[in-house]
């Protein structure tokens, strides 16, 4: 390694905001040890790459991540965690530099288990995902950040028929409710104001007797924190009770669903074991939509599930467009080794699960323009992140992404501090708005 008196640190994340809020906590157990923290790209002395599994595309990700750092540091000590690290060990293995491979059940502890100098062959941990709850010992102060993070779960206990992530990540189990409240409090005592919350199945959270109404209502009462989001959240699992703190201007809570709903048909979802029909779906999401003002609903969708027929894909098409959904994030279906849907032999030719995709990507783009129009003129409350070079970054309580230019603010720094805004005109997938006056 390159001799220095502070080493340094280089991490990358992939894959999903439980990922990205992993990553943050390992990077404050390595400054807490001495390290200096650079940007992914710079000369570095170790290098952590927290990895994604989902798809054979993250999959592909992670290897080109890996072998950019190690072709560009070749000196340093590169360590690889997470769901990748977990399912595909062997293929890391074989990338040259790589020293150390860490599955999710030991990826927190990443930092004992690093060495001074560069192994011959990289160490495998890869142990036996533990099913029982669990807290966070250490999460020190994280660097500033309006929006934060909030693991309050991990794994799950579902087993589509597609998915990898309950091997990755292991059953589904809850974080003590105690240590999320003090993470909370040392995030607001720090300045964020908005917490995301997040967990591979957030909406199956148990821990003795809170459930996620508790989550929810104690992180309301933590002081300073102005809002709370919740990341994606199964159908199944949503309590309705939920519905009245959105509309309640004095609860944290925004106006924000995100239920994956994978496809639209039941045939289709009956083979991937969803746990639901289309009909059950809708009725929550129309209950949903004409109970919470301003709500803004997003989805997951999948293409090219084995044996989707034209007619089943148009289906899907039908229910989001015909529907209350202002976005969808869109997947093609990825053949994930030891799942069932990736032993049919009626796989849906790659060709075709491209131009399906990119079709319902184009239709999403036009629901949210419409969502965006729906607002257009109206007044709204935003909360805005750190400044571009160009303008000043918001979002609405309903997730509208709003755009400030930085020359009309006459050089006011507005960094965390929220204000009304008024809506004026679409641009790209933002909407350019000006202030009407500062809440704060």
């Amino acid at each position: 390694m390159v001799s220095r008196t502070k080493k340094r640190a280089s991490l990358h994340t992939l894959g999903c905001r439980l990922n990205q809020s992993e990553t943050l906590l390992i990077k404050q157990r390595l400054k807490a040890d001495g390290y200096e923290i650079v940007p992914f790209g710079e000369p570095a002395d170790l290098g952590i790459i927290n990895t994604c599994t989902v798809t054979n595309l993250a999959d592909s990700k992670c290897r080109q991540s890996i072998r950019q750092f190690t072709r560009q540091n070749p000196d340093a000590y590169t360590a690889v965690i997470g769901c990748y690290s977990q399912m595909g060990s062997k293929e890391i293995a074989a990338i040259e530099g790589v020293d150390l491979i860490i599955g999710n059940q030991e990826k927190m502890s990443v930092v004992d288990y690093i060495g001074q100098e560069k192994n011959e062959k990289p160490v495998i941990v890869r142990e036996k995902i533990s099913q029982d709850d669990f807290s966070i010992s250490y999460f020190g102060d994280a660097p500033f950040n309006q929006r934060a993070n909030l693991k309050i779960q991990d794994g799950c206990s579902f087993v589509c028929s597609f998915c990898i992530i309950p091997f990755a990540r292991g059953a589904s189990r809850s974080r003590e409710l105690g240590n999320i409240l003090l993470e909370a409090e040392a995030k607001a005592n720090q300045g964020v104001r908005e917490l995301v919350i997040t967990g591979v199945n957030i909406g199956t959270y148990r821990m003795e007797e809170a459930d996620l109404l508790r989550v929810l209502e104690g992180l309301n009462a933590v002081k300073g924190i102005d809002r709370i989001r919740i990341s994606s959240i199964e159908p199944t699992t949503i309590p309705t009770e939920l519905f009245h703190w959105m509309n309640d201007p004095k609860h944290a809570l925004l106006p924000f669903f995100h239920i994956p709903l994978q496809a639209g048909n039941d045939k289709v979802l009956r083979e991937m074991r969803r746990r639901y029909t289309i009909s059950e779906y809708l009725e929550f999401l129309h209950l949903a939509h004409e109970s919470v003002d301003s709500l803004y609903l997003g989805t997951d969708i999948m293409v090219g599930f084995p044996g989707e027929t034209e007619e089943e894909f148009q289906d899907t098409c039908s229910v989001f467009l015909e529907n209350p959904f202002n976005f969808c994030h869109v997947f093609s279906f990825s053949e994930r080794e030891g799942t069932v849907a990736a032993k049919r032999d009626d796989q849906v030719p790659l060709e075709e699960r491209q131009c399906r995709s990119a079709y319902l990507r184009r239709l999403s783009s036009k629901k949210r323009y419409d969502f965006y129009g729906a607002y257009l003129g109206t007044t709204m409350r935003v909360l805005f992140e750190d400044p571009k070079p160009d303008f000043w970054p918001a979002y609405t309580d309903n997730y509208i992404r709003v755009v400030v230019p930085r020359d009309a603010m006459n050089g006011e720094d507005l960094a965390n501090r929220c204000a009304e805004v008024r809506l004026n005109r679409i641009a790209a997938d933002f909407v350019e708005g000006e202030i009407v006056r500062m809440l704060d």
